[in-house]
């Protein structure tokens, strides 16, 4: 079917088109995609994401042609109000997860998951069914740390192509996810994809999600610093160029387009 809902509108974020929207804004969009069998990948921007785009013209290029970019970091919000989105607030990975579950309750939206290591995608097809009894999910695939090879990249398509799931979720970290996810949604036989990074991790116990409150107020990265030594080089890296950064944009001192 033919979709002919409206294209969600961006905020322009150092040339990263970011979706200017809601959780439940998200969800409604993802549900409309599913019903119309509309294939697209979903992206979830925060800092880091942001600023590997900014050096990258073909990151930046996947990350604007997806079905959704979400704001998946504060300052992906703020930056978004700031430039006149009001309503948006965050939409983080594994929030949109929940949601999209809880959704597929009722719709019989079918599941499978792609990613992690030492038998994580199993691990999280257990969590969740239990969690969300009735949920279909549909297969899982635990993929190297390399490269998929031809044969192996044959083996993860006829597996999607068996378990027949609407949305495939990986978990791979960006932006490696979101590069797997671009060129492979035209070969694999779902419907969405969406990267959601450490998510599996969180929900199977191996990483520990930040609070609440540390979330909200822009925090989880001096959070995930402490209790993940291994991100935390990237952060201090990344988090001072992306301020100033974001204030030449902000400020009107230098043009960032939304390449295609």
């Amino acid at each position: 079917m033919k979709s002919t809902a409206e294209p969600i509108p961006r905020t322009n974020v150092l040339g990263v088109g970011i979706s200017a929207i809601n959780l439940a804004q998200a969800t409604a969009a993802i549900d409309d995609a599913l019903q119309r069998r509309r294939k697209g990948y979903i992206c979830f921007a925060g800092v880091h994401p942001v600023m590997e785009a900014n050096a990258d013209l073909e990151l930046k290029r996947i990350y604007n042609r997806s079905f959704l970019t979400t704001p998946d970091g504060m300052p992906m919000v703020w930056l978004s109000r700031w430039h006149g989105a009001r309503h948006v607030s965050r939409v983080y990975g594994p929030d949109l997860m929940i949601e999209v579950f809880q959704l597929s309750l009722r719709r019989g939206y079918r599941h499978f998951f792609y990613g992690g290591g030492d038998g994580v995608a199993e691990a999280m097809r257990t969590e969740m069914e239990k969690r969300f009894p009735g949920l279909q999910v549909a297969g899982t695939f635990e993929p190297p740390f390399r490269e998929l090879t031809p044969a192996e990249e044959q083996q993860l398509a006829d597996d999607v192509r068996a378990s027949k799931p609407d949305m495939m979720w990986v978990g791979l970290g960006s932006p490696k996810q979101d590069r797997f996810m671009a060129e492979m949604l035209p070969k694999l036989d779902a419907t969405l994809m969406a990267g959601v990074g450490a998510a599996f991790n969180f929900y199977t116990g191996r990483v520990p999600q930040a609070p609440r409150w540390m979330q909200r107020s822009g925090l989880e990265w001096f959070y995930r610093c402490v209790h993940e030594p291994r991100v935390r080089a990237r952060y201090f890296s990344t988090v001072p160029r992306f301020i100033i950064a974001s204030l030449t944009q902000s400020l009107g001192a230098k043009r960032y387009e939304l390449v295609q």
